[in-house]
């Protein structure tokens, strides 16, 4: 309840965000195109998001003859969560990793890579398949898609507001100036939103995957296997890197990125070690 209530939150304060700076640059013009924009592209991410991702990574659907012990892994958990059967894909890289896609729980994907099936045993994939079936479950890959196209919406009016500074000299709207104190303040925003919203868009995805955690130790009954999981998985990682694209490293179960390189602040994930030690106290245990 706490997650998503936060969840709420940041995404309400990042569409405040957006409907303020169309209405800096335009005033009730701007604010009605920004909402518009926002509204575009995400229908065109909520639609085409999963299939862009899954040919990025070169997915290729398993089918049941394939792969039949994964695929009974992910029909029955699919049934302990209430929802269909996600079609199944692998992803060809040593690398282990997870994901789920899809825009909804009727048209949605669980993808796991050639390095997760190779290093982890049935139990700890099960917690994995509990965890990316969780996603789809509580409807995060919609949630992140919209997230991540109003930060993006955000970041394209800031650059439309730094290059009407450059041609036109700042704004000549007496309102607007006062109230962002001057030119001074149109380029501390034009470069302090896009920074924001980027905090902001990776709270939410912080937020969601303790979510996933929670409701897919809840449907697996066994939230020591996903801890089991991501301990191993996070060792691995850190050894086989997967060349992943920023812009989607919020899907995978373990961030792709080598964690020497971007600031915990603007981390998709949180602390592997957090995650875990929550997974414990689900189950009643200390941390080893």
């Amino acid at each position: 309840m706490v997650q998503r209530l936060k969840t709420f939150i940041l995404l309400t304060g990042l569409t405040v965000f957006l409907v303020f700076m169309g209405k800096l640059i335009g005033g009730k013009v701007g604010m009605t195109i920004a909402l518009a924009m926002a509204g575009i592209m995400n229908f065109l991410a909520y639609f085409f998001s999963d299939k862009i991702v899954l040919a990025m990574y070169g997915a290729r659907e398993l089918s049941e003859d394939q792969a039949p012990s994964l695929h009974r892994i992910v029909y029955e958990i699919s049934q302990r969560a209430g929802i269909p059967k996600p079609k199944l894909y692998i992803v060809p890289s040593p690398s282990p990793n997870a994901f789920a896609t899809g825009r909804s729980p009727s048209r949605s994907a669980v993808a796991v890579t050639e390095g997760i099936i190779k290093i982890l045993n049935e139990r700890e994939l099960r917690g994995v398949i509990a965890h990316e079936i969780a996603h789809i479950k509580n409807r995060d890959t919609l949630v992140q898609v919209v997230a991540a196209t109003i930060a993006g919406a955000i970041m394209y009016l800031a650059d439309m507001l730094r290059w009407s500074l450059f041609f036109f000299g700042g704004s000549r709207d007496n309102e607007r100036d006062s109230g962002i104190g001057g030119i001074v303040g149109i380029i501390l925003l034009s470069v302090l939103a896009p920074i924001a919203a980027l905090i902001i868009q990776m709270a939410i995805s912080r937020s969601r995957e303790y979510l996933a955690d929670e409701t897919g130790a809840k449907i697996s009954g066994d939230p020591l296997a996903l801890a089991s999981a991501l301990k191993k998985i996070s060792g691995y990682a850190e050894r086989i890197p997967l060349d992943a694209n920023p812009a989607t490293s919020h899907l995978f179960i373990i961030n792709p990125l080598s964690s020497s390189t971007i600031l915990s602040l603007f981390s998709t994930h949180p602390p592997v070690e957090k995650r875990i030690e929550r997974l414990y106290k689900m189950a009643g245990v200390s941390t080893m």
